[in-house]
């Protein structure tokens, strides 16, 4: 499957897989952080136009553990109606000197692209009983 992509920065990189069997594909920002008193966001100077059906959702790469840096929303939607600038949004976890932040030209995040089921709720009385129930935080051990 296809998905069209456009560059809206000679210095956007096309996202690609690392590695054969990768879920996602890396995004590489075109931009050092872009500060905020609240947040810290890169620009990877690309949209796209994900199929009818499907989402793209942003994750932060693995490397992020080396910063002291959470991505604001816990995983991004790109959702295939939108036609803007894929950025990602970070929380630095404190505002002492960070222990790293991503450069300009690194890759700062990684989109997996996935198919959305279409659902519609049913209101009902009563649900099914499982052997869980209402069990919430913690009810299914350590």
């Amino acid at each position: 499957m296809k998905v069209k992509i456009k560059k809206l920065h000679n210095d956007a990189v096309i996202p690609s897989y690392a590695k054969h069997g990768d879920a996602g594909m890396d995004l590489t920002t075109i931009t050092d952080p872009i500060i905020s008193e609240t947040y810290v966001e890169y620009d990877t100077g690309l949209s796209m136009e994900i199929p009818e059906g499907f989402v793209g959702l942003l994750f932060p790469r693995s490397s992020v553990s080396k910063t002291n840096l959470m991505l604001a929303n816990s995983v991004g939607v790109v959702d295939s109606g939108y036609r803007g600038p894929v950025k990602l949004r970070f929380k630095q976890l404190n505002w002492a000197p960070p222990l790293s932040r991503y450069a300009k030209g690194e890759r700062v995040g990684q989109i997996v692209i996935m198919p959305v089921p279409n659902f519609k709720f049913e209101e009902v009385e009563e649900l099914t009983e499982t052997s869980r129930g209402e069990g919430g935080f913690g009810s299914t051990g350590n």
